[in-house]
């Protein structure tokens, strides 16, 4: 058993040597303290998918054969080098650090052995997310494509797979960054001011699964906590005749509810005397689900449900209030890009994608509003167990590609004539993005366009979400371009705290202040770049920003009370020039204490008791 054990530790070494010699960071630029953690021969090596967890699976993360081909051009007939995947090919993490562009193609291959468990089993091949358009070959035949850059898809390639132990996969992806009518968030080919660096091609985790050809493809969770309810619709593939599909609800080691069905569809399982999810107490109940078939279990997945609630009622004098759980709850927290100067739009490990939420909520933060990016599901499970609500946005696009409609909103607001591929592009990918996150409990707030920023059809775009998604509220366009839609009124303010006109919206949307602050500290030896960087407000000291930041939070004070119910602050971290974070950009120094933010955080919930 030793000498087994010596040969193995042996074999992950020169594994590891092996990997490491043809794999380094590009240097030029700070990084994390994590990115000296990252194992090129098993990069992000967590289970990807925390809402519907297998056992049988297998990560492909790692390096693989790349190129960079015109966008004309056939398959390379040789390879550049070798990526780093998941890490985007403009990353210094991804070894490359290159940019693309929409002249040209980006080129992946490599090579997977099949799981031992194969024989008579359906191969899901999963993408986390791939930006932007992508088509996968499995031993050299295409077996689809996939456009969005956000949303996880999956192929059934089964029946591309050879007898051979090793399997063939190439990835072909075309990105046209800030040319292209797409949802890219950010990301531009030429990065200045608020706009960064783009993010080409894989940029989450690549897998594989073997499972049964009767299983479980998807469920959705949806609580309701008046009627101590949690409704569990399942989606199983080739159901047989008299197979039957168990769900149980656990607390701990208890069960606590069990429902039993021979189809798919909508289960009720009641759950009483029900333990509510919320900020100070995230608590959540474990589920399974099975498809049994003569008594033996042919299918089984693991995942989460919270009991939570989200709503909006008037107080006694008419305006709308945003409540958690039927209370009232002031939600306070940063604007959050989401981008490390290591991997861009990939955090380098597990623990750094944790890190952020961590320490915002050491800060005595409430809330993260996602800002035009969406997370791996990692994420938003950390989010789930840590306790932190989320605003998640829409990535915006074709911001430049449309034309101006002159039906105005309110207070001179406008929006854009986008075309019908436009279109198209932004409704699929949205609907995808809303789905793949539907059963994250963190999640309360959808908002499908910030600002201007390739809005279009407001009203229509914010009754679709609405009756998507019933349980989240939804914040139609936030800030500066104002309609009457979804449940939520948002205004911009840079720097100093304000809040939309009690007056006009008060009683029919919910007033929260989406953007503020902004204020500024760039530290030498933490930028990424030597000049040039800003803040909407810049100071000379930690204490002077310190002292700015809490004026800020003493102001909101007075907008609470007359029905102010959100404030989200820029920003978590700094990003590329930009040096309005709480956090250098290289998480490396926290600018102001942690312990001083909780306390006068804290203070402000305290005394946001609505009058």
């Amino acid at each position: 058993m030793k000498s087994f054990s010596l040969i193995a530790l042996l074999s992950f070494f020169s594994a590891t040597n092996f990997a490491q010699s043809k794999w380094n960071i590009v240097e030029g630029k700070i990084a994390t303290q994590w990115a000296q953690q990252v194992n090129p021969a098993n990069p992000l090596p967590e289970y990807p998918r925390p809402q519907m967890v297998r056992g049988d699976w297998k990560n492909l993360n790692g390096l693989w054969d790349y190129a960079i081909t015109p966008k004309n051009q056939d398959k390379p007939n040789a390879y550049d080098g070798k990526i780093l995947v998941p890490f985007a090919v403009e990353s210094a993490l991804s070894g490359v650090g290159k940019t693309v562009g929409k002249d040209s193609i980006v080129w992946y291959k490599s090579l997977f052995a099949l799981p031992e468990t194969k024989k008579n089993k359906i191969v899901l091949l999963h993408f986390g997310a791939v930006d932007w358009r992508a088509e996968i070959f499995v031993n050299g035949k295409s077996v689809g494509i996939h456009e969005g850059g956000y949303d996880p898809f999956t192929f059934d390639i089964t029946s591309y797979l050879s007898k051979n132990k090793q399997q063939q996969l190439e990835v072909k992806v075309w990105d046209p960054s800030d040319d292209g009518p797409q949802p890219r968030g950010k990301q531009v080919k030429n990065p200045e001011g608020i706009w960064y660096t783009s993010v080409t091609g894989i940029w989450q985790t690549v897998w594989i699964e073997a499972v049964p050809q009767t299983y479980i493809a998807s469920t959705k969770q949806i609580a309701d906590i008046d009627q101590q309810t949690v409704s569990v619709s399942t989606d199983v593939k080739n159901l047989q005749a008299n197979d039957v599909i168990k769900i149980s609800a656990w607390d701990g080691d208890k069960m606590i509810a069990e429902k039993s069905s021979s189809v798919n569809g909508e289960n009720i399982l009641q759950i009483n005397a029900a333990k509510l999810w919320s900020p100070e107490n995230p608590f959540l109940y474990d589920l399974k689900i099975s498809v049994e078939r003569k008594g033996k279990i042919i299918d089984e997945v693991k995942s989460y449900f919270a009991m939570r609630k989200i709503s909006v009622k008037p107080d006694n004098n008419g305006v709308q209030r945003m409540m958690l759980n039927n209370k009232f709850v002031f939600q306070l927290g940063p604007l959050d890009q989401g981008w490390w100067p290591d991997g861009l739009y990939t955090a380098p490990t597990d623990e750094a994608l944790q890190f952020d939420i961590l320490k915002l909520k050491e800060m005595g933060f409430d809330l993260i509003r996602k800002h035009v990016k969406v997370e791996p599901a990692r994420w938003y499970n950390h989010c789930d167990k840590i306790g932190m609500l989320v605003w998640q946005d829409m990535p915006s696009g074709d911001l430049d590609g449309a034309e101006w409609n002159p039906r105005p909103g309110i207070e001179g607001g406008h929006e854009m004539n986008r075309t019908p591929e436009s279109e198209k592009i932004y409704r699929t990918e949205w609907n995808a993005i809303m789905e793949s996150l539907q059963n994250f409990p963190c999640i309360v707030v959808w908002t499908p366009f910030n600002e201007a920023w390739g809005q279009f059809k407001t009203n229509e775009i914010a009754e679709w979400t609405m009756k998507k998604d019933p349980s989240r509220l939804v914040n139609s366009a936030s800030g500066g371009n104002f309609y009457v839609a979804g449940h939520i009124m948002d205004l911009h303010n840079y720097p100093e705290p304000a809040m939309p006109r009690v007056d006009l919206f008060g009683a029919k949307q919910v007033l929260v202040l989406g953007e503020f602050g902004g204020l500024g500290l760039p530290l030498e030896g933490h930028t990424w770049e030597g000049k040039n960087n800003w803040g909407y407000q810049t100071f000379n000291n930690a204490d002077e920003m310190f002292a700015k930041y809490s004026s800020f939070i003493d102001a909101l004070q007075p907008l609470i009370q007359k029905g102010l119910l959100a404030a989200v602050y820029t920003q978590t971290t700094d990003v590329e020039i930009e040096t309005n974070g709480l956090m250098t950009y290289d998480r490396k120094i926290i600018k102001m204490p942690a312990e001083k933010l909780k306390a006068i955080h804290t203070k402000l919930y305290d005394s946001a008791v609505l009058k």
